[in-house]
C-alpha cells in the first residue's frame, strides 16, 4: 500500500481527521506498518506542510526519521516513475500528487489517499493501470 501525504502528517504532530496511521496500530486496517511504501516527494510534501504550519523543527525532524525507520521508502526520480508520472499529468494537475499515483502504478500497489483529484480519477487509475485507490473511510474497519 502506497500513503499519501496526509496520512503521515501526524507523525510531526499536525492533526488530520483521517489518522491512518493510527488505525492501522489500532489494527482497525488489514495490513500492517510494513506493508506501508511511502514516495520520497511526500517526505519533502511534509516538510513544506509542517513549515507553512510553523510546526517545531524537532517535531519534523522525528517524523523523518519515523518515515525512514518503519516504512518503504521509494526514490521519486526512477525514470520508470517520471514517465507515468508524466502520463498521469493529464488527469490530476498537481505534479506531486502525480509522483504518488506513479509510484503506486510502477509498484502495483494500491494507493490510500484523500486528495480529491486522484480519488475523482480512480476509475481510469484502476482501469487503465490496475491500482485501487482508497480513502480512509474505505479503508478503516469501524
Amino acid at each position: 500500500m502506497i500513503l499519501d501525504t496526509t496520512y503521515l502528517l501526524p507523525l510531526a504532530r499536525i492533526n488530520v481527521d483521517t489518522d491512518l496511521l493510527r488505525a492501522i496500530a489500532d489494527r482497525k486496517v488489514s495490513w500492517k506498518l510494513e506493508d506501508v511504501t511511502v514516495s520520497m516527494i511526500s517526505i519533502f510534501e511534509l516538510q513544506a506542510k509542517a513549515a507553512k504550519l510553523m510546526v517545531p523543527t524537532e517535531f519534523v525532524v522525528d517524523a523523518v526519521k519515523a518515515i525512514f525507520g518503519a516504512f518503504n521508502v521509494e526514490s521519486f526520480y526512477k525514470p520508470e516513475i517520471i514517465e507515468v508520472a508524466y502520463k498521469v499529468k493529464r488527469l490530476i494537475p498537481d505534479y506531486v500528487d502525480c509522483v504518488i499515483v506513479a509510484t503506486a502504478i510502477v509498484l502495483k500497489e494500491d494507493l490510500a489517499t484523500e486528495d480529491s483529484q486522484i480519488l475523482s480519477n480512480r476509475g481510469v487509475v484502476k482501469e487503465e493501470y490496475g491500482v485501487s485507490t482508497l480513502s480512509y473511510k474505505e479503508l478503516v474497519r469501524k
